[in-house]
């Protein structure tokens, strides 16, 4: 099957894109955001990759879950791939979906046969100050009302606040955020910082022993961008930096973005 193609939550909403007999590829969207995050990059995966987007409890079209925690997502996207029947295959997480692209690893080492972060942040000592719309946005005591009466050219504003070029941003991936609630954002936030603080990504990497692609915007407003070497460290870890892109490569060079990804599909074979 070529055509995009959604499915029923049945606790999670995916969508699947590129013929179901090519390598399966799964895409795994950030904090607040939804599979709709991945449109731009996705007509460069899907010609030869059987593409799957989810949304992740909570987010986009998927109900939420009794927790968010980042082990309790990854076994909620475990149980999807189990029925799908897909594994072992390439999982890609942007941002703190590259957490619970981590977590699926370490529960389900039969599910993953590589791992491709984008923009995901090593350790919490990489985090840098955030921009201003979205402390406002995302903080007390303005944020909880802000984002029940944000508009899309709001939303438009905070994605744009993370990126370092000018991008379009999706309508789907628009339309999605708004079915993310403000708590629930909240909440998958503290949960990410706790999974970072308990051990960080290069470390767990390293005891999984997978095949690692880490590309990183060189202009990333929320991670320090050199921090993307600490992920040298990692065996089979290959390192790609993105001169003059921010936090959101799939938007901001998505050509570029899609192109490591497949050639990545390819090599770690």
């Amino acid at each position: 099957m070529n055509a995009h193609d959604g499915e029923p939550a049945q606790g999670m909403h995916v969508v699947h894109d590129g013929p179901r007999q090519a390598p399966p590829l799964l895409l795994i969207h950030g904090s607040g955001a939804s599979g709709g995050s991945w449109s731009p990059v996705v007509p460069v995966l899907a010609g030869s990759r059987h593409v799957l987007r989810v949304d992740l409890p909570g987010c986009g079209q998927s109900p939420p879950a009794a927790s968010s925690d980042v082990p309790a997502q990854a076994r909620v996207v475990a149980a999807r791939l189990d029925r799908l029947g897909l594994g072992p295959l390439t999982v890609v997480g942007h941002s703190s979906g590259g957490y619970v692209a981590t977590a699926l690893a370490e529960q389900r080492p039969d599910l993953v046969r590589s791992i491709a972060l984008i923009s995901t942040g090593p350790s919490l000592g990489a985090l840098l100050p955030q921009p201003l719309v979205l402390r406002v946005l995302l903080g007390p005591p303005l944020g909880p009302l802000l984002w029940a009466k944000r508009s899309d050219a709001m939303i438009r504003k905070g994605l744009r606040a993370t990126a370092a070029r000018p991008v379009d941003v999706p309508d789907d991936m628009v339309a999605e955020m708004r079915g993310t609630a403000y708590r629930t954002f909240r909440t998958v936030l503290r949960r990410g910082t706790e999974y970072l603080a308990e051990r960080s990504v290069p470390e767990r990497l390293t005891a999984l022993g997978l095949p690692v692609l880490a590309v990183f915007g060189t202009a990333d407003p929320r991670w320090e961008p050199s921090s993307v070497r600490q992920y040298d460290a990692v065996p089979n870890a290959r390192v790609e930096q993105l001169p003059g892109v921010g936090h959101l490569p799939m938007l901001e060079a998505p050509e570029e973005t899609g192109g490591l990804l497949l050639d990545f599909t390819v090599t770690d074979r």
